[in-house]
């Protein structure tokens, strides 16, 4: 295995608790001290959010156990999206490839090293348009590899190659078209019951997500995610102080790895598992979703 590993991105805002506690998952990975850590900090939204920020840039400082820490403290509030795209890339214009958290992922122990291992394992197929370190509960563990691909990626802890990020038409200038192409907006729905809302939302200024716009030109692609078998990260991010995570995350519960497994088993054929789609369609279906919805409305009336 090659020593060049990716460095870790890692955005932040006014999470403190969340934040700590993903830094200390990150530096008990076996491969934490092999890497550089660059940290972006977000700046204060109001006046109310001021003192959470100087709190959480006091507590980076204190950051170790990493080949390196770099601090990237903003003036302004740049806001996720914002954060993301330009720091993912200004990060992939000097190194090749990144792997990139937010302040509320709890990461196992081995998750550097089988996001490591995908990107150097993928890094010259162009198909694979990204990594994903989180795994739904979907009940595969009997699969005969350590990693499967799906054509949906996925947010929570991820990592990429700068000759497929560079490609991402991020304005999305497709969008026109595909609206008004009723069998695209159908196939587009296979990768998930909310995608062509969450779209819609983007591009009418309701929402602002990097990630939309990245799954919208990996689906254009054509392209494909590898995930872990076993997920390697566990979303930690549902309160009240959660941007964009908020509500019931029982839908996202995954057992995570538990083991110290460092040397991983990748599928020789590069193609989408039949049985896995139909299992991964589900947990993305309306059904689901509606399930989901109202067991945290019931949650919330106790």
């Amino acid at each position: 295995m090659h020593n060049n590993f990716a460095p870790i991105v890692l955005f932040t805002y006014k999470r403190l608790e969340t934040l700590q506690k993903t830094v200390q998952c990150l530096s008990d990975n076996f491969l934490a001290s092999d890497s550089d850590l660059i940290i972006y900090s977000d700046g204060a939204k109001n006046i109310d959010d001021k003192e959470m920020i100087a709190k959480i840039r006091s507590y980076l400082k204190t950051i170790s156990g990493f080949k390196s820490v770099t601090i990237l403290e903003s003036i302004t509030n740049k806001g996720l999206a914002a954060s993301i795209i330009q720091g993912v890339s200004d990060v992939l214009k000097v190194y090749p490839s990144v792997i990139v958290l937010e302040d509320d992922l709890i990461t196992s122990k081995n998750f550097l090293s089988f996001m490591n291992q995908s990107l150097e394992q993928y890094k010259s197929n162009e198909v694979i348009l990204s990594v994903s370190g989180y795994t739904p509960n979907i009940g595969i563990e009997e699969f005969s590899y350590d990693a499967f691909f799906l054509n949906r990626s996925w947010s929570w802890g991820w990592a990429t190659w700068q000759n497929r990020w560079v490609e991402v038409d991020w304005g999305v200038n497709t969008y026109t078209d595909f609206t008004d192409n009723n069998n695209l907006k159908r196939e587009f729905s296979n990768l998930g019951s909310d995608v062509n809302s969450m779209l819609k939302k983007q591009m009418n200024g309701n929402i602002d997500s990097w990630y939309i716009r990245f799954l919208f030109h990996q689906f254009n692609k054509k392209g494909l995610t590898v995930y872990p078998i076993i997920s390697k990260v566990y979303n930690n991010g549902f309160d009240d102080l959660a941007t964009h995570n908020k509500g019931s995350n029982k839908r996202f519960f995954t057992k995570v790895d538990l083991s110290d497994n460092l040397v991983f088993d990748f599928p020789p054929n590069i193609d989408t598992d039949k049985v896995i789609l139909r299992k991964f369609k589900k947990i993305n279906s309306i059904k689901t979703r509606i399930c989901n919805k109202l067991i945290n409305i019931f949650s919330n009336e106790l």
